[in-house]
């Protein structure tokens, strides 16, 4: 187990001060940042995410051609542009949200004919962050361009019900259009179905088991956020959903609050027995958030709690071997950022720096000796640094932190 991650020595808490001290077992660097004053912290963030992503833009688009690949958020061009659209709200440099829609505008030719129809991986996130980016250029035309582009998307029958490549990506879209375009963007009367569609599914899943709903993908009853129950979860709390509806979906959260392992952590899928994974796809990380999206939308001790319980988990086992979002620190980070915008708590936020110092201090030379793996897709949003970039430029701010294309 303790091969996947980093050993945790940071102390549990460091006041902020501007005078030097040592603590036994951290090296003086990573102490010295912990212990900035937060202004000062911020801007150390904003200027290794801003260095890093002229590198990100270089390697996945200047080098290449200004030719896509690989479209996708997750490991190609689309998450350099959402690193570009989130650096132009945090500096309002106008040549990152022209680069952002120039890389928007390939990908959309790229994407045509994909069979992918969800934000993460497919074309609904190339439509959908175009709509967005042509919004904030104030470009009327090219927004609804996008937004029809959005509305002729179909949905094969035989789609699955996942975040990345299924019916819940798709939802996701929606949501993320209908919070930046405006409410209706895309209809209920739009999603209704597709909602219809998975609580179906789940509830048929279910019949034998003790979980309202269940979902299969590639043969396993997944229960992370990736492919499994917390995104489905997470998307399904967005949508209008009828009373015996949400019952489903609180009973299915309470079943895997009742069924976690007893470290706090959560199992990758149905009858696993391996308490090994602590990753936003696989594991408690991703399920912390979707438990604090539940504790913001049914109310209760229960959620809050079982999310705090599987804070301690990340912190503890969460300092991983990789530095992206999707199963590295950089997402990890978040689940302190959801925690610390729920409760208000200053320790979760500390958590949350203290995760993100580690990479700052440490990350680039981890990977460099070969200690830390920098992902299969160095550059990319969700393995590599791009995710790092974007859990930087978030910091600067942290009360408005949201993981990237899982949270809105």
């Amino acid at each position: 187990m303790a091969d996947h991650f980093f050993h945790n020595e940071m102390p549990d808490f460091v006041p902020e001060s501007t005078e030097e001290t040592t603590v036994e077992g951290v090296e003086d660097s990573l102490l010295k940042l912990l212990s900035l004053p937060y202004p000062i912290l911020a801007e150390r963030f904003k200027r290794a995410a801003l260095d890093l992503k002229e590198t990100i833009v270089l390697e996945t688009w200047g080098l290449r051609g200004r030719r896509v690949k690989d479209f996708s958020l997750y490991t190609g061009a689309l998450g350099t542009a959402f690193l570009l659209l989130q650096s132009f709200q945090v500096t309002n440099n106008r040549d990152d949200l022209n680069l952002c829609s120039d890389i928007v505008r390939a990908c959309d030719s790229a994407s045509r004919g994909s069979g992918v129809v969800t934000f993460i991986c497919g074309r609904a996130g190339v439509c959908a962050l175009g709509a967005v980016a042509a919004k904030q250029a104030g470009d009327e035309r090219l927004l609804d361009y996008y937004i029809n582009q959005f509305k002729q998307i179909k949905l094969p029958k035989d789609v699955p019900d996942e975040l990345l490549y299924g019916r819940a990506g798709f939802l996701w879209a929606c949501s993320f259009l209908n919070k930046h375009i405006g409410e209706g963007t895309i209809p209920p009367s739009y999603t209704g179905v597709v909602v219809n569609e998975i609580i179906k599914s789940g509830r048929t899943l279910s019949k034998n088991g003790s979980s309202p709903l269940m979902y299969e993908w590639h043969g396993k009853k997944y229960w992370g956020a990736a492919h499994g129950l917390a995104g489905i979860m997470h998307v399904l709390m967005h949508m209008q959903l009828k009373p015996d509806e949400e019952e489903d979906v609180r009973g299915t959260l309470c079943y895997m609050i009742k069924n976690r392992y007893p470290s706090g952590n959560y199992p990758s899928s149905e009858g696993s027995d391996s308490d090994r994974l602590v990753h936003w796809c696989h594991g408690a990380p991703g399920v912390i958030l979707t438990l604090a999206k539940a504790a913001e939308v049914f109310g209760g001790e229960e959620f809050l709690r079982a999310a705090g319980d599987g804070g301690e988990v990340v912190w503890n086992r969460g300092l991983l071997k990789r530095v992206g979002i999707c199963h590295g620190v950089s997402g990890n980070a978040y689940t302190f950022l959801a925690l610390y915008r729920l409760t208000g708590n200053v320790e979760f936020l500390y958590r949350a720096k203290a995760f993100a110092c580690f990479l700052l201090d440490r990350a680039q030379k981890l990977i460099s000796e070969g200690k830390m793996h920098g992902g299969d897709r160095p550059y990319s949003l969700f393995e590599g640094i791009g995710g790092m970039a974007y859990l930087f430029l978030d910091m600067i701010e942290p009360s408005k932190a949201r993981f990237p294309a899982y949270e809105l």
